[in-house]
């Protein structure tokens, strides 16, 4: 029996309201200034994912030792996650196009930092303050679709975002595999960064033609209290997480570790008592109990976790494990991308007809694909190349297309479009904290794991770790709204 359909309930649309629409003075984001902010968002997904492939040439070229290497790709996650809300308040206030601007042109430099360090402590302190300016830049990417498109335009522009995301994540990982292997101009694994330098350029170049500027009509301060508390409740988590392993374990990760809870519990004290005091608090609490923002949210945390453990540990299989050059590596992955994509395009037209269970299928969708990719490295292991997993990544990845980008238009869909920085920056770090703790956990679990039980065993043990997080994903799902407006 089919399941019955709800009809969306009509909300007043005060400014205050969370269903408020763009005003009709608002400027409009044209299909130019929509593909600029998307480059402009293509370059910390990319950032997150491309140095993965190239961590044993790093290792190599600047005799990091896995510690360092660790930092290299958690010092960006982490500085990336903690400033997010403060970037999306920033951008509240200062102007979004403003907070781009400044955000893209400070990601070419810090770029260009990272490719010509010369030790790995260099390497470490330059992809710290690069994930310092993808915070400042991201968020106003999504603040400005939501303060500038309406309706039908805004849901493509959504869609196209989650597909930028999800492909040029994946796409990271073939172009770093691509680059290292080419070696331009004797470059090796530094160009990988530097190619950041020519495409900010041409981000900035646009942006300033073709993106509207927008602010919030009443701009507030900064939640200094707020920020302090959500940067140590972060930090407290993901350093002892990322580097704990490690550097086995010592007395300040444990330390850490047990400042968490207790900053965590304090960040919800500060906030609500902002919000009751009538100031307006970093994360709002009125935000979070929205039910489109919460449940939509929840989805998020188990996907991220297991979509950014699982290309780390991907990379590493297909490297240390099957012994693949990083073209190879790379080349594996270029199914997921064009499945991705192609579900991030039909998941609109496909969300107007089913609703929630679009994301409930897109979830069954990827634990099928999850399913296929670890039979194929248990039973093909030995022998097996590039080509052998692309069955198992290609429906992994159609799974993922239809997933994201309707959940991502579930959670902005009752932001106001005064917090839409807000919004934005509150989805966003949800995603990239909790892909950078699936690096963590996952990540280390494998690494844990696979000098004792073997590479192939520790593998099999890590993908049925995902796949209980998939089965949590579509579990959540069911508490979305049926329809999607």
């Amino acid at each position: 029996m089919s399941e019955p359909r709800i009809a969306p309930v009509s909300v007043p649309t005060t400014p205050d309201s969370p269903s408020a629409r763009v005003p009709s003075s608002s400027p409009a984001l044209s299909p130019l200034g929509l593909a600029t902010v998307l480059l402009g968002a293509a370059l910390p997904f990319l950032d997150f994912f491309i140095v993965n492939v190239a961590l044993p040439t790093i290792d190599h070229d600047l005799d990091a030792g896995p510690a360092l290497l660790e930092m290299v790709v958690g010092g960006y996650g982490v500085a990336y996650a903690v400033l997010l809300v403060l970037g999306g308040r920033l951008g509240d206030m200062a102007g979004r196009r403003r907070l781009f601007l400044w955000g893209t042109a400070a990601f070419g430099v810090t770029s260009v930092a990272c490719g010509l360090a010369p030790d790995a402590w260099t390497l470490v302190a330059a992809r710290i303050a690069q994930g310092a300016a993808a915070a400042l830049m991201l968020p106003q990417v999504l603040a400005t679709i939501q303060a500038t498109t309406r309706g039908e335009q805004r849901t493509r522009a959504l869609s196209w975002y989650s597909g930028t995301a999800g492909v040029v994540s994946a796409v990271g990982q073939v172009l770093g595999g691509v680059l290292v292997s080419v070696d331009v101009l004797g470059t090796g694994w530094r160009s990988i960064f530097l190619i950041n330098a020519p495409i900010a350029a041409v981000a900035l170049f646009l942006a300033v033609r073709s993106v509207p500027e927008t602010r919030s009509e009443n701009p507030t301060r900064v939640d200094g209290r707020g920020t302090v508390l959500l940067s140590l409740t972060l930090v407290s988590l993901l350093i002892p997480l990322t580097e704990g392993r490690s550097t086995g374990w010592p007395l300040w990760s444990w330390l850490l570790l047990a400042t968490f809870p207790v900053a965590a519990v304090a960040f919800v004290l500060v906030e609500r008592r902002e919000e009751r005091a009538g100031r307006t608090p970093l994360v709002p609490p009125s935000l979070l109990r929205v039910p489109s923002v919460r449940d939509g949210l929840a989805v998020i945390v188990p996907f991220s976790v297991g979509w950014g453990g699982f290309m780390f540990v991907l990379a590493v299989a297909l490297q240390e494990g099957l012994r693949l050059g990083p073209l190879a590596a790379g080349a594996a992955l270029v199914p997921m991308c064009a499945t991705f994509l192609i579900g991030s395009l039909a998941g609109p037209r496909l969300a107007s007809r089913f609703g929630r269970r679009l994301v409930t299928a897109g979830a069954v969708v990827q634990g099928l694909g999850l399913l296929t990719v670890g039979a194929t490295f248990w039973f093909g292991w030995d022998g097996l190349g590039a080509l052998g997993l692309a069955p198992g990544l290609a429906v992994q990845g159609l799974g993922q297309g239809l997933l994201m980008p309707i959940t991502m238009r579930l959670v902005l869909s009752e932001v106001p479009v005064a917090q839409a920085g807000v919004g934005g920056g509150v989805l966003v770090t949800t995603q990239q904290a909790f892909m950078a703790l699936g690096v963590a956990t996952l990540g280390s679990l494998f690494l844990s794991l696979a000098p004792g039980v073997g590479m192939r065993e520790g593998l099999a043990i890590t993908l049925g770790v995902q796949l209980v997080l998939v089965v949590i994903t579509a579990g959540l799902s069911l508490r979305l709204p049926r329809t999607v407006a």
